[in-house]
């Protein structure tokens, strides 16, 4: 079984022995560490990009969309951080799904998978759109909130075209079910669905392939992919390295491998912490409420 680590303009494929003491992660159910009790209680202050800032790539994308040229683009900044945690702290104490701490570059806690391939199908859970679990009837609004429909929508749709680049008989599962999760101190409900189609049965010979033909993901990129990602360069004005990537790990002796999305992520830049967060901009998108949502995503 073997680590491995992409980033998000494919530059870096890493290929670590999930022996390697300076690599911390956790793919779902499958650790390599002893987790470790942290009794501080998190300092966390964080220096947003301005609002005007925001404003000016938020309407460059409104722009584009607009024009035809994406539908949905996933607009993200790095906001410096102060924190009384180090990065090995902010690993134990986060609870996420897929965890990584590589070395001392970087930090995430993610829900987010990318894909599981097991039993050669392929498994993909975009998830999409988000709110305060502590909302009255917040399932309903969710769930009939229009913008976000139409925001998952695109995201489903993008997902499972780039699956049927590398496997047969796609289909849409589940869609637009509910999961909980945590941000801080928060309960959030999140929507994710589920794609599922038949691999050939040597994707093993070809794993490293099949990952950089699918990405980067689409739910941290937007569609159509090659368009949006141009418009990303040009909006974000900044290098997003590890962070949308992804992560996981491969058993080629037993075809398995899991994988999941570099989100909630904390990066050490020469000593000084730097979070990176974002959403998703659509045409009903608002300007105050995506900015809001940008913040909101900085948290341990």
């Amino acid at each position: 079984m073997k680590f491995f680590l992409i980033d998000f303009e494919k530059n870096h494929f890493i290929i670590e022995d999930i022996k390697n003491k300076n690599i911390l992660f956790k793919c779902d159910n499958l650790k390599n560490y002893t987790p470790k009790e942290v009794k501080k209680k998190t300092i966390l202050e964080k220096t947003p990009i301005t609002f005007d800032k925001y404003k000016i790539a938020f309407d460059k994308v409104i722009e584009e969309i607009k024009n035809g040229n994406t539908y949905l683009l996933n607009l993200t900044f790095p906001t410096p951080i102060q924190t009384n945690l180090s990065l090995e702290e902010i690993f134990h104490k986060t609870d996420a799904k897929f965890k990584l701490k590589y070395r001392d570059n970087f930090v995430c806690f993610s829900p987010e998978r990318f894909i599981k391939i097991e039993n050669n199908k392929i498994y993909t859970y975009p998830m999409k759109g988000t709110i305060d679990a502590n909302i009255k009837d917040a399932k309903e609004k969710i769930l009939n909130n229009q913008k976000e429909l139409a925001e998952h929508t695109m995201v489903v749709d993008l997902l499972r075209n780039d699956l049927g680049m590398v496997a047969n008989n796609v289909k849409v599962t589940k869609f637009r079910y509910i999961d909980k999760i945590y941000a801080g101190k928060k309960e959030l409900l999140q929507v994710s669905s589920e794609i599922v189609a038949d691999m050939p049965k040597n994707w093993t010979t070809y794993w490293r392939q099949i990952l950089m033909k699918l990405l980067p993901a689409g739910s941290i990129s937007g569609t159509p992919k090659k368009k949006t990602l141009e418009i990303i360069k040009d909006a974000e004005n900044y290098n997003r390295g590890f962070y949308t990537g992804i992560f996981g790990i491969i058993d080629e002796e037993n075809g398995f491998l899991d994988s999941g999305v570099i989100i909630r992520y904390i990066e050490n830049q020469n000593g000084k912490f730097v979070y990176k967060s974002g959403g998703g901009i659509t045409l009903d998108s608002k300007l105050e409420s995506e900015y809001q949502e940008l913040i909101d995503k900085v948290y341990i």
